[in-house]
């Protein structure tokens, strides 16, 4: 009786973590990217590292939890899913936490969760269930795809969390191309932002209005609105072609540069590791994206191939604007850098995001394996 449970337990085992199901090409470069920030922050801070390493334990946890879970079961329920998603957006306002003039986080027994961020990979999922169900390419399937982001968007942007917004967005126009719809559609989109833009803008709280402003005039206000952007740039340059080491990052060490934890996480990795360890992290992100996009084309119903794609803008969007906002080519709109950023939710919602991707790419290995057979 000892021996069938024993045996059962180690069967237990060896499915929720089961090697052949691992995603290698995904998982190992995320894996890297961790390490690599882990150690920037113990060269920075020894808390903020031994809260990250945690974060990250926990985050390769979901990651084999979602790994074993068929993600057709998400889509399956993905009403139910989008109805969370609003209700916990929406409980924001009544139970969030303040922090920096914004509410964003709900604290659980005493852990802080962004749901903005942890939701977005259950969002593609809606997204991608809503286009594959029927597979018209009309203008009003375009618009009740956008009718399914506005709640999500505008209760974001209400936080106020302008970055992530913009990444629901640029997601979302990302799926829509690759579900096939015509050119003058997105024309038709952009014309309904560019015109009533003067008006909506004044809408936005007034430091999101500066970094905006700041984007068009990086110097115009160096103590104030510009610091950030230009004390980025200054960390970058200073860091050289081999950079200062860990540990020698004085713009960062000294606090300098802002948030050099979070959003300027890559101007602190090229301050300490130069331009070499600069276009090491984008080397590794290039190969990821790559790994994502390729998976895209192995996988043939529409469902699976949209999700896919969906989790590929997502980490694409993420990537660009994070670099260009540290390298002043983006207005500065608050975005983690996936995998390397500081933060729980962000560490997260990533390895959540590539644990239902493994899912996806192990279920259609497996069935070209039946089929050779």
């Amino acid at each position: 009786m000892t021996h069938d449970f024993s045996t059962k337990k180690n069967s237990f085992l060896n499915n929720i973590i089961s090697f052949n199901r691992i995603d290698f090409s995904i998982f190992l470069p995320a894996v890297i990217l961790v390490i690599i920030s882990l150690a920037t922050f113990f060269s920075l801070d020894s808390t903020i590292f031994r809260q990250q390493f945690t974060f990250f334990i926990v985050s390769v946890s979901f990651y084999f939890l979602f790994l074993n879970i068929n993600y057709r079961v998400l889509g399956f329920y993905a009403k139910y899913l989008y109805i969370i998603m609003i209700i916990l957006l929406t409980a924001l306002f009544i139970i969030g936490i303040e922090a920096k003039g914004a509410v964003r986080w709900i604290d659980i027994f005493g852990v802080r969760l962004q749901f903005s961020e942890i939701i977005k990979p259950f969002f593609i999922i809606v997204l991608a269930h809503f286009l594959s169900t029927n597979e018209k390419v009309t203008f009003s399937k375009f618009l009740k795809a956008l009718l399914i982001l506005s709640p999500i968007f505008f209760l974001t942007l209400k936080q106020p969390d302008l970055g992530n917004a913009v990444i629901y967005f640029l997601t979302t126009v990302g799926m829509l191309m690759v579900y096939g719809f015509p050119i003058r559609y997105f024309l038709a989109l952009l014309m309904s932002i560019i015109i009533p833009f003067p008006f909506m803008f004044s809408f936005l709280h007034d430091y999101q209005k500066a970094r905006l402003l700041t984007f068009f005039s990086p110097t115009g206000d160096p103590l104030g609105s510009s610091y950030n952007a230009i004390q980025s740039l200054i960390s970058i340059g200073s860091g050289g072609f081999l950079g200062k080491g860990f540990g020698q990052a004085t713009q960062s060490i000294l606090k300098f540069l802002p948030e050099r934890h979070t959003d300027f996480i890559f101007a602190t990795i090229t301050e300490s590791l130069g331009f070499v360890g600069g276009a090491v992290i984008v080397g590794i992100f290039a190969i990821f994206l790559y790994r994502i996009y390729f998976s895209s084309r192995a996988v043939h119903d529409k469902f699976s191939h949209l999700v896919v794609m969906g989790f590929y803008f997502f980490f694409l969007v993420h990537i660009f604007l994070n670099i260009g906002m540290n390298m002043g080519i983006v207005p500065i709109v608050g975005i983690t850098l996936p995998f390397v950023s500081y933060g729980g939710s962000s560490l997260l919602t990533s390895f959540i995001t590539i644990g239902i991707l493994s899912s996806i790419t192990f279920e259609y290995k497996k069935n070209r394996a039946l089929e050779i057979k």
